[in-house]
């Protein structure tokens, strides 16, 4: 039986952490910065986390993660 494809934009997108849950970026800081406060940027710098009902659906589209 042939490897089973990950799909490219999921893999680009997100990582397997220890625990099983999956990290990405935050959204939101790609474009129309000036209005938004230092701070705020600050913030969304750090990855986040998937939420567990989404979790199935990115496990489907990663399966060797």
């Amino acid at each position: 039986m042939p490897k089973m494809k990950s799909n490219s934009g999921a893999a680009k997108r997100f990582r397997k952490r220890a625990n099983g849950s999956y990290k990405c970026k935050q959204s939101h800081l790609q474009h129309i910065l000036t209005k938004k406060s230092t701070k705020r940027k600050r913030h969304l710098r750090k990855a986040d986390t998937i939420e567990k009902c989404d979790t199935p659906a990115v496990r489907k589209m990663l399966p060797y993660s």
